[in-house]
């Protein structure tokens, strides 16, 4: 067994060829092989958001503070909040974050297919993201 304690491991800049904005992602457990389930808390500030992505064997999303916005592709933009939790498919297209005046924070859950949980798209622009 491995007991992580809050502070062990270092909170990390969401990378700017993932995300636009400010994200903070801690990762809250990143098992090795052969697990295949990983998962972290993702906090988002005012604005910032996701680029368009999939997940092999899709995600589970526990919104745990804040409010923020997510989006299928081809489908409105839904507002989500604390305790909402979001299921999305595998290999749905897809992208969430904060609102425009809002921090949200997330605890980001998938599962590995050959090595890879996640499969990174093109930004969402600001007219996808305001809904325009």
């Amino acid at each position: 067994m491995k007991l992580t304690r809050p502070g062990m491991t270092p909170t990390l800049k969401g990378p700017a060829e993932c995300f636009t904005g400010t994200v903070w992602v801690d990762m809250l457990n990143n098992p090795p092989a052969p697990a295949r389930v990983s998962c972290a808390s993702v906090t988002f500030e005012p604005g910032a958001r996701s680029n368009w992505h999939t997940h092999p064997l899709g995600q589970t999303l526990i919104v745990t503070s804040g409010c923020g916005w997510t989006q299928c592709e081809g489908e409105s933009i839904v507002e989500v909040r604390a305790g909402d939790v979001i299921w999305c498919p595998p290999g749905h297209k897809h992208w969430h974050g904060a609102t425009k005046t809002t921090s949200m924070t997330h605890i980001a859950i998938q599962e590995a297919l050959d090595g890879k949980n996640v499969l990174w798209m093109e930004p969402v622009t600001d007219e996808q993201y305001l809904g325009r």
